[in-house]
């Protein structure tokens, strides 16, 4: 099913070609989307803020929330308590209004699905939540978040199903295979966004890097 019922700035973020294309919409849009996604009952952070407490030790740090936005989760994660979250997105103006929260311990304007610029392990726990999605990052993103998540560390993150079928699984059972990881918890698929007419159900994922 793909994703043209959408519409306004949600729908051109899903029909986004190219990562300059994404950025550009997520900063025109930084100073609503709070607001436009809990009218659209939002359930991304929610269910990867579950799983990585489920899986992951409290008080482990550093976290990194990739693909972080205005700051939605780091908020909880402050509040939760943990000690040391960094905020990762491809968008300057979504990282402004998250660097205006105070609740991240630094701010990296990245993009998911290349080389990213830290040290093999240097986090104990990874989040990304609506992030592996139409007009976002594919499969392509997920070998740099396991080389930068620290042995015994936790990846969460929600993958949209027409990814998942596309070669997401396959990759998730390569990488057990191969010794890299292992999937702790694979929730059942949900729609992410109830006040979105006819949206493509995703996934929460929880893997265990080795």
């Amino acid at each position: 099913m793909a994703d043209s019922k959408h519409h306004g700035v949600l729908g051109a973020v899903y029909a986004a070609k190219r990562p300059e294309e994404v950025a550009a919409l997520y900063n025109s849009w930084s100073q609503t989307y709070d607001a436009d996604m809990s009218a659209a009952g939002y359930r991304h952070p929610t269910i990867c803020l579950a799983l990585l407490a489920r899986h992951l030790p409290r008080g482990a740090a550093p976290l990194l929330d990739a693909g972080a936005g205005t700051g939605l989760i780091g908020e909880w994660l402050n509040i939760a308590g943990c000690p040391e979250v960094e905020a990762l997105d491809i968008s300057e103006g979504m990282l402004a209004q998250a660097a205006r929260k105070g609740v991240y311990s630094a701010l990296h304007c990245l993009a998911l699905g290349g080389h990213l610029p830290f040290a093999d392990g240097a986090y104990a726990g990874i989040i990304s939540a609506g992030v592996f999605t139409s007009g976002h990052v594919g499969v392509e993103g997920l070998d740099e978040l396991i080389r930068i998540c620290r042995p015994g560390g936790v990846i969460v993150l929600t993958v949209k199903n027409t990814l998942w079928e596309a070669g997401f699984a396959a990759r998730i059972t390569e990488l057990e295979a191969q010794g890299l990881v292992t999937r702790i918890e694979e929730t059942r698929p949900y729609i992410s966004m109830p006040g979105e007419a006819d949206t493509v159900p995703s996934r929460g994922l929880a893997l265990r890097v080795i």
